[in-house]
Order: C-alpha cells, then structure tokens, then sequence
C-alpha cells in the first residue's frame, strides 16, 4: 500500500459501516459440525468456518481462479474443490465497475475486488467484515497489505489481501522504436504518440483518468498535483484535456484482457497500457512484446482484496477459499501465472522462479510501496482544499467525455 493513498481516517462515508462492521463481530454462530453462520444481510459474522455448502460463486479476474482449462499444467481450483467439496464457479470480471454491478446482485459469494471497487463495495454494504482468525494463512501476509484504506475500516479488515503488482507499458519491438526506456511518453505525449496513431491502446476505464494524471504530475508540475485519485477542478480538467488528445491516437479501448492479446498479437495495436499477464501470455506465444515500468511518472496498480458478499449463500465455502487462495503454496502459483507480487510472504519459497519475488518486489522495498494504487475517487481531497475535488461519479461522466 502506497503511503501516498487515502487516509482511511478521512473516508468519513465509511464511519458508519465501521460500527456495522463491530457489531457484526460481537456475536457469530456455528461450529465444525454445523452450517456455521451466514453471509448475508442481516446474519451475524462467522466465528467458525462451518460445514462446506457444497458450491461457491465468485467474481474474478483472469487468472485469478485458474481450473486446467486454460492451461492443464495451472489448477488451483480443482484441488480446493476435491479438498472442500466446494463446487467453484467463476464469472469474470473486466473492470472494477462490472465487478460491482454483479456483486450487487446478490448472486455471488466473493470478489477479488481492486482498490476502485473495495470501497464502494463496504460503503455500500454489499460486503461483510472478514473474520481474521478465521483465515489462517492470514498471518503471513506481508505487513505492507494489511489494514490499508482499500481494504479495512478503523483497523476492520474487510477482505483478504490476494497479491499486488504495477500496471505496465507493453509494446511491440518490431514497431516501437526507439524502445520506450522508462516514461509514458510514447501513448501521452502527442509528438510521440502520433507516430503510432490509430494502434496504441488504453484501459478502458474511469480509473484510467489516474494515468493521465500522474502523467501530468511529472511534466506539468504548475498543476500541483500530488495524487492522481485527488483531483481538484483544474486538475481534473487537465487529466481530460490530455486523455482526448490521446484518444486521437488510440485504436481500441480495452477491458476485455483477449481483446487486447488478440489486439498485440495481430499487429493491429503496438502500444498501451497493459497487466502483465496479457505480457507474459504473448510472451509465452513468442510474440515480439516486451513491458517495462516507467520510472520517470511511475505507475498505477492494483492490490486485490478477496471480499465476502453480506448475501453469500455459501459464507463457509468463501472462508475457505479466502484461506485456500493466500495458502504459500497455492498463492506462488497465483503470482506466476498472473505476474504479480503475491500477498503471503511464505510464497516466495514456492515460486518456480526463485527470483520471482525479488523481480516484482513482493516485500515492497523497490517501488511496489511507491505505487499509486487504484482507489476510489472522493470529493474530499484529503488536505486543506476540503471538499472541492472530483468523485468518482464525475470520474465516470469525464471518461464518457474523453470517449465520445
């Protein structure tokens, strides 16, 4: 968590789902033996993981909760359901708005939900408060994840930290040249930016808004911006000026992960934004790609909180999951096939790559503390400007702008 994020003190909407979230853990129910208590609105917090309900929905991202069918040889699911009797099923999610929208449905269990989605998902109360003592894998998760604005209030966790990494910038090497070395110049500045016009590529997302202000936080400096998820009017302005000048250049938006793949992999995008797993998938099919860090603005990116729906049917086969997904073991594999640090320190003895950890910075001692990662837009500002900057609601209707 990056020590330039929100203040939990200061998300004041969220004081009154803190006292929900004591109350919820004053009493509980259920033991080995029994169903255990239940998820749902209203029901009391588990103080047992009870018996396995026999079936789990979750909300995730690709990669996230792998069964042998993308690839035979990457399967933490089937084992978790031969150990649980848990049956998994798996809707994935593309961006953190969607991810919302269907946990609002009341038809999952849990979400690995990013930083842009934890918090309306708390303050909305479509998630419960996590039982802690419950997951025991919980503590060997690194110091660094836990109890952060994105995923506790007042010191409440409200969900398991899953892993963390940066966003990157992936380009193709046959095209882009000279290689991009350590900036986000080649998709923002417009000089750059238009010798490739019609085939970079963007995040299709408000959150995106975030990129092109951290951008500007390094080359237009008189903006004074000092975190690009607390933007005032004319910071915000700013940000959308210059994402519609890029949208001059952008072929495609992407949210759907094959889309942008595809997109790479047939020449028709050669620079943008991009997770690194779409990096490492086209790097496995040998395609002429390669990603990098830009360590001139820095980077957004993304820690994934395992959350529990305050309607799951199937609170005890969620708890189990929650342990089974930070299990060192199960979570190395994670983190290798997704490209990402993972959350329980103990993983790093397991990883095929010994030096999977060190090369993505899982104890945060390189830049991962340094990321701006992807939180929720509030109007407080969170200094001495009050209640004058941009939620995430005026996040949306700006993207809409910057689209057409």
């Amino acid at each position: 968590m990056s020590k330039r994020e929100t203040d939990p003190l200061r998300v004041t909407w969220l004081v009154v789902a803190g006292l929900v979230a004591f109350m919820l853990l004053l009493a509980g129910c259920g033991d080995d033996e029994d169903e255990g208590g239940g998820g749902g609105s209203g029901d009391e917090g588990l103080t047992k993981v009870g018996k396995p309900e026999g079936q789990l929905n979750l909300v995730a991202w690709a990669g996230y909760a792998e069964d042998g069918s993308t690839d035979p040889s990457v399967d933490w699911v089937t084992p978790f359901e031969k150990q649980t009797g848990c049956q998994v099923n798996v809707k994935i999610g593309n961006t953190s708005d969607e991810m919302v929208q269907l946990m609002r449905t009341g038809q999952y269990d849990g979400v690995s939900a990013s930083g842009d989605a934890t918090l309306r998902l708390i303050e909305g109360g479509d998630v419960d408060p996590v039982n802690t003592d419950l997951v025991p894998n919980y503590e060997d998760v690194f110091e660094g994840l836990k109890d952060q604005a994105y995923n506790s209030v007042d010191g409440q966790m409200y969900g398991i930290p899953h892993g963390r990494g940066a966003n990157l910038l992936m380009y193709n090497t046959d095209v882009v040249k000279p290689a991009p070395k350590d900036s986000w110049s080649v998709v923002f500045d417009s000089k750059e930016a238009g010798k490739y016009s019609g085939k970079l590529t963007a995040y299709d997302s408000p959150i995106y808004i975030a990129d092109a202000a951290l951008y500007l936080m390094e080359h237009e400096p008189d903006l004074e911006i000092e975190n690009p998820y607390e933007l005032d009017q004319e910071q915000f302005d700013a940000a959308i000026d210059l994402l519609k000048d890029q949208n001059a250049n952008v072929g495609e938006y992407w949210s759907d992960y094959t889309k942008e793949i595809q997109s790479f992999a047939n020449g028709d995008t050669v620079a943008g934004t991009t997770w690194p797993y779409q990096y490492l998938t086209l790097k496995a099919e040998k395609k002429p790609v390669n990603a990098i860090y830009p360590a001139k603005e820095g980077s957004t990116g993304w820690s994934d909180t395992w959350m529990i729906s305050s309607d799951a049917k199937h609170p005890n086969c969620m708890y189990r999951w929650m342990d089974h997904i930070i299990d060192p073991k199960v979570n190395a594999q994670v983190a290798e096939w997704f490209g990402e640090a993972p959350a329980n320190s103990k993983a790093c003895a397991f990883t095929e790559n010994k030096s999977h950890c060190d090369e993505y910075d899982a104890a945060g001692e390189k830049y991962l503390d340094d990321l701006y990662y992807w939180t929720t837009p509030l109007s407080d500002c969170g200094d001495d400007r009050g209640d004058v900057c941009k939620d995430y609601n005026e996040w949306v209707q700006g993207w809409t702008e910057v689209k057409g």
